[in-house]
């Protein structure tokens, strides 16, 4: 993994975001005793065997057997299946020295349990329920002592513009003393690393959603030249969007000659893009940014996993 420079204190450790370029704080969770145990210590067959040795009464602080690297948290609609899956398929597949060994999740959902949003009314319920269980689902996630946090909804479907965006993060952001990973955040970190500003987006909403998204878009400063949508009218239904329809959307919609696209944005987390990515930027020729590859990738990098990473498009091979 690489490293970047940054203080420590009583095993808490700060440093520079590589992205962000502001402080990402990393809290301790080894800090002996870790695991504690009770006065009975280690037992077999229900009595204390003291000859076994210390686990949580030495000096030292063991790791989390799985999540030793780094221990994420993600927070997602209830309604979605697809961001968690697309996110560990990135873990798996950069097992190698340098990669993403010892990388874990911990999934929240927020309630959402009206997911209709094929009419205003139905989006501005969908809107309000998530919002309103933004605390409780954070607050639950820490309970599993996450490092980092990940926002894993593209906030443009229900708010628009950059600004009532970033002033709910700012309300989110206050719920916990994490730094947080925001779709908003990662694609404007994105843009600038790859020198992006002609996009065509791809979502799974209708008009309204859509506009929303253009909107967010035009204000992050890039030309937003095309726009498809797949009109869904129940947001758990995202995840069956065939690949083939994401492909010739984005092939005959969006990166025509005519358009002369700098790249192809998806929003949506409940609509992986990552098998669609893989097959189409070689063909295109230009970067396909699937809001979970891009927010993970942005997770990553300011976390201090700066190396090249498979399974999610040119962005995390190359930048």
């Amino acid at each position: 993994m690489g490293t970047l420079g940054g203080s420590e204190s009583s095993g808490e450790r700060t440093h520079v975001g590589a992205l962000s370029g502001r402080p990402v704080r990393i809290p301790a969770v080894d800090t002996p005793p870790m695991p504690q145990l009770t006065d009975d210590g280690v037992i077999h067959d229900g009595e204390s065997i003291a000859w076994f040795g210390g686990i949580g009464t030495d000096s030292r602080g063991y790791p989390d057997a799985r999540s030793f690297a780094r221990r994420f948290g993600l927070l997602v609609p209830a309604t979605n299946t697809a961001m968690e899956h697309d996110l560990w398929s990135i873990i798996f597949q950069n097992q190698q020295p340098g990669g993403l060994r010892g990388v874990g999740l911990h999934t929240t959902v927020v309630r959402t349990p009206r997911p209709q949003v094929g009419t205003p009314e139905g989006l501005e319920r969908f809107k309000a329920a998530f919002l309103g269980g933004l605390e409780d689902a954070t607050r639950t996630a820490l309970l599993a002592a996450p490092q980092y946090m990940i926002m894993g909804l593209s906030l443009e479907h229900i708010l628009s513009g950059i600004d009532p965006i970033r002033e709910q993060m700012r309300v989110v952001e206050g719920y916990c003393d994490l730094n947080w990973a925001t779709w908003h955040d990662a694609i404007a970190a994105a843009f600038e690393r790859l020198g992006v500003s002609r996009i065509g987006i791809l979502t799974a909403w209708e008009s309204q959603g859509n506009a929303s998204a253009v909107r967010m878009f035009e204000d992050l400063g890039v030309e937003v030249v095309t726009s498809a949508g797949f009109s869904c009218a129940n947001v758990q239904h995202i995840a069956h969007v065939p690949g083939w329809a994401k492909e010739k959307a984005a092939l005959e919609l969006l990166a025509t000659p005519a358009n002369r696209l700098d790249a192809i944005v998806q929003c949506g987390t409940n609509m992986s893009m990552l098998d669609v990515t893989e097959r189409l930027e070689p063909v295109i020729g230009i970067p396909v940014l699937g809001i979970n590859a891009v927010t993970f990738w942005y997770a990553l990098r300011e976390n201090g996993f700066l190396d090249p990473l498979a399974g999610g498009g040119v962005l995390l091979r190359e930048h």
